[in-house]
């Protein structure tokens, strides 16, 4: 099982918006190296839910429930999409200031790329963000 971190403008998509609809795609990506990661996704891996902008904070785990697929979305026809399924939300909501200010989540790929909206997360950023989050794994 691989682990992600996927990010969403609360504005546009959030936590609550995703919880409500159960299982959606995850489209709109338009960064190739995002893509990448997108497509490296397998059913049953789990990705951490982060509003990105005002919040910034992880809020939610998500499972992955289909492989990469064409992005409806995308004319050009070049990126993809997965389905998500809301899982459960964290007890609390684990900040990107917590995530910098730990000195073992520095080389989190959220901390060095920031800028991406698709990101992987290896197993023991995973479970520590899941504690301090409140998740028992």
């Amino acid at each position: 099982m691989n682990y992600w971190l996927v990010k969403s403008e609360p504005g546009c998509w959030s936590w609550a918006d995703h919880v409500q609809k159960g299982v959606e795609p995850w489209d709109g990506v338009r960064n190739f190296q995002a893509a990448k990661y997108m497509k490296a996704m397998e059913v049953g891996d789990l990705a951490f839910f982060y509003h990105s902008q005002k919040e910034k904070a992880v809020v939610g785990v998500l499972e992955v429930v289909t492989t990469a697929y064409p992005d409806p979305s995308d004319e050009s026809g070049r990126f993809v999409c997965v389905d998500f399924k809301a899982l459960h939300p964290l007890k609390h909501p684990v900040s990107l200031k917590q995530i910098k200010d730990d000195p073992r989540l520095a080389d989190m790929a959220l901390v060095k790329q920031a800028r991406l909206s698709v990101l992987p997360v290896a197993p023991d950023a995973w479970a520590l963000i899941n504690a301090l989050g409140g998740v028992e794994e």
